[in-house]
C-alpha cells in the first residue's frame, strides 16, 4: 500500500508523537508504512510512552535517535526541540491521550513534545486513544473542540472493544487508516481546508419515560458522506442522532437524541463551517409535554398535543453569513416539486431529493439523489450510498467553489 503513495510521501518531514498508552505499540507500525513510503520521520516519545514501547524499536524502524527528554545536553546545544518544531511538514501525535490532548488545550510545555507542539507552526494531527469514558468526558470533548476549532486535526478515535474490557469510542485508529489520513493530508482534495458540518441519521422525541416519536432513518447517507468529505481533504464535524453505526475515521462525531439538542449543536459549532449539509431525519414536531413514567393504557382514546421543533436547516440559511448548505428532501410523492418548494422556502443554494421506497431510501443501502440548484438538475442513479456519497460531494465541491469565487469576485 504504501510504495502506491511514495510519489506523494516522498521526502515528507513527520514528526511521529507518541504519548502514554498502551496503544502506543500499534504506532511503530505507523512509523513502519511511513518509512516504506520514503518519508523521513523522527519520534519525539513522552516519558509515560516509554513505559509500553521502547525507543529502540522506533529508531530500529525510522534510522534516527528518538527524542525523550526535554533537557538532553546533546540536543539542546544547538536548541535541538527548535530545530525539530522548524523542520517538520507536519506533526502527528498517535496514541494522543487524554492527559496529552489537556496539556496541548492549556499550552503546558513540560515534555519534549508539547514543547514542540507550542513552537511549532506545522499542522498538528491528533489521534486520540483513551477509555471511552474518558474520551467522552465533558473536559475531555471541551478540551479536543478547543484544539479543532484552532485548526488542529482529530483522527478518530475509533470504536470497539479495549484493552481495559469496556467497549466503545476511544481505540486508536488502525495504523492503516491513520496512514491514509497523512497521505490525505498531502493530497490536495477538492474540499481541503474546509470544515463541513454535517448532520445525520434520526432525532427521537419523547413521550413519556420509555416512548418516543421516531423515524425510521438509519443514518447511512449522512455517514457515506461524512466518509467521502474526509476523503476530499475537509475536516468534517458530524451531529448525529441514534444510530448503529461506527464513526467513520476522521470525523469529529457529537451524539444526540432530539431536535433541540441537535439544534443546540450545530448552532454552537456553525460559525466555523464552510459548509452545512443537513442530512439528519430531524422531526418537524415533539410532544407538548413528556411524562416522567410510563403512560399506562386506558380504555378510552389518548389525545396527544405536538409543537414545532426549531428549523435547523432555515436558521442556518437566514444567518448574517451562512456557510454554504445542501438540503434535503425525503419525499413520497411529487418528489421534485415538493423539494424545490423547500429549497425555495430555505433559500439555500442546494437540494438533493430522494424518493423513498421499498429499496431507496430510509433504511436501506441503495439510494438515488437529484440535485436541484438554480444551474438547473442533476441525477444521481441508484446505486450504493458510499458511492452515491462521493458523486455528491463532487457536485457540492464544484458549486461551493464556484459560489465562493463569484463572492470573491
Amino acid at each position: 500500500m504504501a510504495h502506491s503513495d511514495s510519489h506523494i510521501l516522498a521526502g515528507r518531514r513527520i514528526l511521529l508523537g507518541i504519548s502514554g498508552g498502551i496503544a502506543a505499540c500499534k504506532t511503530a507500525e505507523l512509523a513502519r508504512l511511513l518509512v516504506t513510503a520514503s518519508c523521513d520521520v523522527r519520534v519525539v516519545m513522552t516519558p509515560a510512552a516509554t513505559q509500553f514501547i521502547a525507543p529502540l524499536t522506533l529508531q530500529a524502524i525510522t534510522g534516527w535517535p528518538v527524542s525523550t527528554e526535554i533537557f538532553d545536553p546533546q540536543q539542546e546545544a544547538a536548541m535541538g526541540h527548535i530545530a525539530l518544531a522548524r523542520w517538520a511538514d507536519l506533526i502527528v501525535i498517535a496514541p494522543a491521550s487524554a492527559d496529552c490532548i489537556a496539556k496541548l488545550y492549556t499550552g503546558q510545555a513540560d515534555t519534549l513534545l508539547h514543547t514542540l507542539c507550542l513552537a511549532s507552526t506545522a499542522p498538528l494531527a491528533l489521534a486520540p486513544a483513551m477509555n471511552t469514558h474518558m474520551w467522552q468526558h465533558p473536559a475531555t470533548q471541551a478540551n479536543i473542540q478547543g484544539l479543532q476549532q484552532r485548526g488542529v486535526r482529530c483522527w478518530g478515535p475509533a470504536d470497539g472493544a479495549q484493552a481495559c474490557g469496556d467497549t466503545g469510542p476511544g481505540r486508536l485508529s488502525e495504523p492503516t487508516e491513520l496512514y491514509q489520513h497523512i497521505v490525505a493530508h498531502f493530497t490536495h482534495g477538492s474540499l481541503a481546508d474546509c470544515h463541513l458540518l454535517l448532520t445525520a441519521g434520526p432525532t427521537r422525541e419523547p413521550l413519556d419515560a420509555v416512548r418516543y416519536i421516531g423515524n425510521r432513518s438509519s443514518g447511512r447517507m449522512g455517514y457515506a458522506i461524512a466518509a467521502a468529505a474526509v476523503e476530499q481533504g475537509a475536516r468534517v464535524t458530524l451531529i448525529s442522532g441514534p444510530t448503529a453505526l461506527a464513526c467513520p475515521a476522521g470525523v469529529t462525531r457529537y451524539l444526540v437524541q432530539t431536535a433541540q439538542q441537535m439544534y443546540d449543536q450545530v448552532m454552537a459549532r456553525i460559525a466555523q463551517a464552510d459548509i452545512f449539509v443537513a442530512c439528519a431525519a430531524v422531526a418537524d414536531y415533539r410532544p407538548e409535554t413528556c411524562a416522567d413514567h410510563k403512560i399506562k393504557k386506558g380504555s378510552t382514546p389518548y389525545s396527544l398535543t405536538l409543537v414545532p421543533n426549531p428549523d435547523i436547516l432555515a436558521t442556518v440559511a437566514a444567518l448574517p453569513k451562512p456557510p454554504y448548505c445542501l438540503g434535503f428532501a425525503a419525499e413520497t410523492d411529487q418528489v421534485l416539486a415538493h423539494a424545490e418548494a423547500k429549497r425555495q422556502a430555505k433559500q439555500i443554494p442546494l437540494l438533493a431529493a430522494n424518493q423513498v421506497s421499498a429499496t431507496t431510501g430510509i433504511e436501506t443501502d441503495e439510494n438515488a439523489l437529484t440535485l436541484l440548484s438554480d444551474q438547473g438538475r442533476i441525477h444521481l442513479p441508484q446505486q450504493p450510498k458510499q458511492r452515491l456519497a462521493r458523486q455528491l460531494i463532487h457536485h457540492l465541491a464544484e458549486q461551493y467553489h464556484a459560489q465562493t469565487a463569484v463572492q470573491n469576485s
